[in-house]
């Protein structure tokens, strides 16, 4: 399996800090590299094979939601009720508001996308529950 290091010297953008602040709501490692706080909220996370988020939601009113990038890597992205989703670099994923989900990396692969926030009415995020072992790992 390939290190961090060996990982980063293929993709884009550089992987950041691990993402401690936002550790509770992961299942494995991630890294955190925010490219924009201005005008539009961009942040790059790279996520370490096997490792995901949890299933959350992009609350607002009118417009927000999320939008991802895959810059590098292989994962998963999934909405609730629906089948998971293979994600490569070059996919684009438009998240609408109010839409529980979850994404990361797949078991044999480091991830990185761009996570992209949409502006928006009264925008919260809410984290729900890990997405569990037993549906993780019957993705292949």
């Amino acid at each position: 399996m390939e290190t961090l290091e060996e990982f980063s010297k293929n993709s884009p953008f550089a992987p950041g800090n691990p993402n401690d602040a936002y550790a509770q709501y992961f299942v494995g490692k991630s890294y955190l590299n925010m490219l924009s706080l201005e005008q539009v909220i961009v942040g790059n996370v790279t996520f370490e094979p096997g490792c995901r988020n949890n299933w959350h939601i992009h609350h607002a009113t009118s417009g927000g939601g999320q939008m991802l990038l895959v810059t590098a890597g292989r994962g998963w992205y999934q909405e609730w009720g629906k089948p998971a989703q293979e994600l490569k670099p070059g996919d684009i994923i438009h998240i609408p508001a109010n839409t529980k989900h979850w994404h990361g990396a797949a078991k044999n692969s480091w991830m990185q996308h761009l996570a992209i926030e949409v502006a928006g009415e009264n925008c919260k995020n809410e984290w729900c529950e890990p997405v569990s072992d037993e549906d993780y790992n019957k993705l292949n």
